[in-house]
C-alpha cells in the first residue's frame, strides 16, 4: 500500500483556502477546476479533489489546450490524466482558436473563458475554480497602476465573482510549489511564465523583486491589501450609485436622462458613476474614463456647448437634464 503523503503546512494552506472557497455550495454540486498542469492550478486541483468530497460535492476538471506551442496537446492530456488520477471526474479536455484582438494574453484570455464556461454550461457545474494566487493578484494590481487605469483594475480579481471562484488569493506562489512537491506531484513549467515579451512575466521576475529588494518585504501582500480595501469602496460607491440613479435617472423611449441639479449635489466619483451606470444600463456601452469626464463637463463646466458624441450615443443638456440619445444610423 503506498505511503499516505503526510500533510505539510503548504499541502494544508491551500486545503484550507480550497474549504473556505466552498461556502454557499450546496450538497451535490459539481465544481470544476481549471487546470493547466501548472503548480498553481495542480496544487488547486489535489486540494479540491481532498475537500469535495467531504463537503459533500461533486469535483471535475476542465484543462483548455490554447494550441500556441509545440506539444500542448499532449500537455493537455498529461493535465487531464493528473486530474483523473487525482480522482476528478469528469475531466475535460477543451482545444481552442486563439484569435489575435488585443494582444496575445488578452486573446487568450478570451478564449479559454469562453471555453471554460462552455464546459461548465455543458456539465451543470455551478462553480469553476480558478487558480490565481496572491502573487498573481499583486501583479494585477501593479500593472493596473502602470498602466494609469481606474479602480476596477486595482481592486484586483474578486474572490467569487458569478461562476468564477479564486480560492488561492491569499496563498502564495510558493506555497503552491511546495505543496505539489509535498504530494509528490510534478507540475508542467509553461514557457511562457518565463518570456520577458509579456508584461506580467517583466513585472514577476523583475519589477516586484526590485520592489522587495528597495522598499523592504511584504510589496506583494500590500498590493493585495490595498485592492482589498478599494473593492470595499467601490463595491459601496456603486451601492449608492444604483440607490441614487431610482431618483435622478428618468427612462423615455428615446433613452434616458439624469437631473442636472441632483448630478451636481453628489461628489466626482458618485457623479461619474451615475453617467457611467446610465449608459451601461440603457446602451450597453462602458465608458471610459476620458468619455465620463466629457459627459460630467455638461454639469460641472457648462457654457453653453453643444452636445458630446459617444460612440453610438449623443448626450445634451436642455431643460435641467442630460439627455442620452441612441444616435441614428446614417
Amino acid at each position: 500500500m503506498p505511503e499516505r503523503p503526510r500533510l505539510t503546512p503548504a499541502v494544508a494552506d491551500v486545503r484550507r483556502a480550497v474549504r473556505a472557497s466552498f461556502a454557499g455550495l450546496a450538497t451535490g454540486d459539481l465544481v470544476l477546476v481549471a487546470l493547466s498542469g501548472g503548480a498553481d492550478s495542480l496544487a488547486l486541483a489535489a486540494a479540491t479533489a481532498f475537500e469535495a468530497p467531504r463537503a459533500g460535492l461533486t469535483a471535475g476538471a476542465v484543462v483548455v489546450d490554447h494550441g500556441l506551442q509545440p506539444g500542448s496537446a499532449e500537455v493537455a492530456e498529461a493535465a487531464a490524466a493528473r486530474a483523473s488520477a487525482l480522482g476528478l471526474a469528469p475531466v475535460v479536455v477543451r482545444r481552442v482558436d486563439v484569435g489575435a484582438e488585443g494582444g496575445p494574453e488578452a486573446a487568450a484570455r478570451e478564449a479559454r473563458y469562453a471555453a471554460l464556461t462552455a464546459v461548465a454550461d455543458e456539465t451543470g457545474a455551478v462553480a469553476v475554480l480558478l487558480g490565481h494566487t496572491l502573487d498573481d493578484q499583486a501583479e494585477t494590481v501593479l500593472l493596473g497602476l502602470a498602466r494609469g487605469s481606474g479602480p476596477t483594475s486595482l481592486q484586483g480579481m474578486g474572490a467569487v465573482s458569478g461562476r468564477w471562484r479564486r480560492p488561492l488569493l491569499a496563498v502564495r506562489r510558493e506555497a503552491t510549489r511546495a505543496s505539489c512537491a509535498d504530494l509528490g506531484l510534478e507540475p508542467w513549467d509553461d514557457p511562457h511564465n518565463d518570456d520577458p515579451g509579456y508584461a506580467r512575466v517583466r513585472v514577476r521576475t523583475t519589477v516586484l523583486p526590485v520592489l522587495e529588494r528597495e522598499l523592504g518585504p511584504g510589496v506583494a501582500e500590500a498590493l493585495v491589501r490595498t485592492a482589498a480595501q478599494l473593492r470595499e469602496d467601490s463595491e459601496a460607491l456603486d451601492h449608492f450609485a444604483e440607490e441614487q440613479a431610482e431618483e435622478v435617472a428618468d427612462h423615455a423611449e428615446a433613452g434616458i436622462s439624469l437631473d442636472v441639479r441632483s448630478l451636481a449635489a453628489n461628489p466626482a466619483a458618485l457623479r461619474q458613476r451615475l453617467i457611467r451606470l446610465a449608459v451601461e444600463s440603457e446602451f450597453a456601452l462602458t465608458l471610459s474614463r476620458a468619455q465620463t469626464l466629457e459627459v460630467a463637463r455638461l454639469v460641472t463646466d457648462w457654457h453653453g456647448q453643444g452636445a458630446v458624441s459617444l460612440p453610438g450615443v449623443t448626450v445634451v443638456r436642455t431643460g435641467g437634464a442630460l439627455h442620452f440619445a441612441a444616435t441614428a444610423a446614417s
